[in-house]
């Protein structure tokens, strides 16, 4: 027996915590008939519908690695026809972003159909860090990179900031280049941390997600990750 969250995540449709939105939205059925409940368990023998199609439990798990263009959206669809991410991957299997990147920010993101691995890695209790590089405008000084080592605070919540690089500072430009690792999941976090700190971000890129970097891979390229790489992120659980 196992939770219906979980069962409905693990068949590819979406990820845990949306499959729980669906659950409270009464767009699932188990044998007919509609379940409004979280912690239900079911089992192999249950008939599960989401949003009124029976639900495939059978199906072959996909991993990806994508380096994420500049203007693209990050979802399975977009109601503008904009690009989106699924675009750019060559499968079959129905697979959605792990997490999401901004519509102008680039790197790394990761897409599946396996919806327990996409819950750990977003949950915050796992605490997976994701780093950036984040262009900004301004120098920054002592004062900045005090701030950083202290934590900012955001939205009256103070972000955990593992690590922070300043990897170049152009005078002529006055811009910096800042390498910054975090575990939060906030929507566009590390812009509010440099505007916080009165240095917009001119331009972001998420080089890694815990181990996982896009090294290589060109904007727009995305590989297949391995099966040890599958199995070393289920440990970080």
């Amino acid at each position: 027996m196992e939770r219906l969250q979980k069962v409905i995540a693990n068949s590819g449709i979406t990820s845990r915590r949306k499959a729980e939105e669906l659950i409270l939205k009464g767009k699932v059925r188990v044998n007919g008939s509609v379940v409004k409940e979280l912690g239900i368990k079911v089992d192999g023998n249950d008939i599960i519908e989401v949003d009124g199609a029976t639900i495939n439990r059978d199906i072959p798990r996909v991993y990806y690695l994508l380096n994420k263009p500049r203007g693209v959206i990050t979802s399975v669809s977009d109601d503008k026809e904009r690009k989106t991410v699924i675009d750019y991957i060559n499968t079959d299997e129905r697979i959605y972003p792990v997490g999401r990147l901004d519509y102008d920010t680039t790197g790394a993101l990761i897409l599946t159909n396996d919806g327990e691995l996409a819950n750990l890695l977003t949950h915050p209790k796992n605490q997976i860090e994701k780093t950036y590089i984040a262009k900004i405008e301004g120098i920054l000084d002592k004062d900045g990179i005090n701030s950083l080592k202290k934590g900012v605070v955001v939205d009256n919540k103070k972000v955990e900031i593992k690590n922070f690089k300043v990897k170049e500072k152009n005078f002529e430009k006055n811009t910096s280049l800042i390498e910054i690792t975090i575990i939060e999941g906030r929507n566009h976090i590390v812009k509010k941390i440099f505007e916080t700190l009165k240095h917009p971000v001119i331009r972001l890129t998420r080089t890694s997600i815990a181990f996982i970097n896009i090294n290589d891979l060109k904007s727009g390229e995305y590989r297949k990750l391995s099966i040890k790489e599958v199995k070393k992120l289920y440990s970080l659980k």
